[in-house]
């Protein structure tokens, strides 16, 4: 069975959670079995795993219906995309697409990086479920990164197709922390609306002493915006930390924050958890998926019941109980078991 594994939406230079997503799952994959990586530019290798691999065009260009007229000259029998967007004109083999989420349903902002063009047809695609409908059903099978988010696809009913979870997770903490700790707030992710980063510096109004650390890129208007909202310096803007400051800053924090309306997964939730960081995160299914008993949860509507979360976390006995629990169960997600996942679909198909 030849299988291909489309590696087009990793990063260059620094992955984001797709582009992680990518490189995570691939490698695992390639653990039990051949697999052959479909790219759209040379630099990406540099974040991809050393495996065999075909040029195709960029994902985010006119061409992409008529991808398949390049895989098909490679003769696999199945393909997986960690999208759902990728063409299939004309495509002889097997497709796996991937929807991780419904975000943009509630909230249609699109990425800012893309092009306009493509901006506005995200906006436009996302006015109502039936062309949802048609991209999923265009594939022989759909994967998605949470049960949570596999409920929300039945509930509208967006796909006849089955529907495997083959979840984010990540590598193995370095080592497990100390309970020392300061009294800062870690937040790790974007500033797009529906992240709700603005109630999370209106709460610290409630949290004398306690200091919210921005990790992200951000910009001088974002950076105004939450300014405005939350005391003076009790903010701080890193504005892009390495792997390894990233790190350092988890281990010393009381908590990794979050107060997403909605979310896909929350890699960030799973990488304080393995450390053994407590999280204070929205109180939404995904987060009780992903998070389980390492967190407090809050309504994200209301900063004065984030201040409550976090001000839990004052008692050691509380602390220490969720810095215990995080670990465990940080390791139900890995990329083994999610790779084991995806070969038992692709191997299903593949004999269909």
């Amino acid at each position: 069975m030849k299988f291909i594994f489309d590696c087009r939406y990793t990063r260059i230079g620094r992955h984001d959670g797709i582009s992680r997503y990518t490189a995570g799952v691939v490698e695992a994959f390639s653990r039990l079995h051949p697999v052959t990586m479909l790219i759209s530019d040379a630099r990406q290798l540099d974040m991809l795993p050393d495996l065999p691999w075909i040029m195709g065009s960029d994902p985010t260009s006119l061409t992409e219906p008529w991808i398949a007229r390049t895989v098909n000259r490679a003769r696999p029998d199945v393909v997986f995309s960690p999208m759902q967007t990728m063409g299939s004109l004309g495509r002889r083999y097997k497709l796996i697409l991937t929807l991780h989420d419904l975000i943009y349903y509630n909230n249609p902002t699109p990425p800012r990086d893309l092009p306009w063009f493509i901006r506005l047809g995200w906006r436009i695609y996302h006015l109502a479920y039936w062309p949802q409908r048609l991209v999923l059903n265009r594939a022989d099978a759909i994967v998605t990164g949470t049960e949570a988010a596999k409920a929300q696809i039945l509930e509208r009913r967006l796909t006849t197709r089955p529907i495997t979870v083959v979840s984010s997770a990540v590598d193995p903490a370095p080592k497990r922390r100390t309970a020392e700790r300061d009294r800062t707030l870690v937040y790790m992710g974007s500033f797009m609306p529906y992240k709700n980063v603005e109630s999370l510096a209106a709460a610290l109004r409630d949290l004398p002493g306690y200091r919210l650390q921005l990790l992200s890129r951000i910009s001088d208007r974002d950076r105004a915006r939450y300014s405005a909202l939350a005391p003076d310096g009790a903010i701080e803007f890193l504005n892009g930390v390495t792997d390894e400051e990233y790190a350092r800053l988890l281990s010393r924090a009381t908590a990794l924050v979050t107060a997403s309306f909605e979310e896909g997964f929350g890699i960030p939730v799973i990488e304080a958890l393995a450390m053994g960081t407590p999280v204070v995160c929205s109180d939404i299914p995904v987060f009780r998926e992903v998070a389980g008993p390492g967190a407090v949860y809050f309504d994200p509507h209301d900063p004065s019941d984030i201040a409550r979360a976090v001000l839990s976390l004052d008692d050691d006995e509380v602390w220490q109980r969720l810095s215990s629990a995080g670990p465990g169960h940080a390791a139900n997600y890995t990329w083994d078991r999610s790779a084991a996942r995806l070969l038992a679909l692709v191997e299903s198909l593949a004999v269909s």
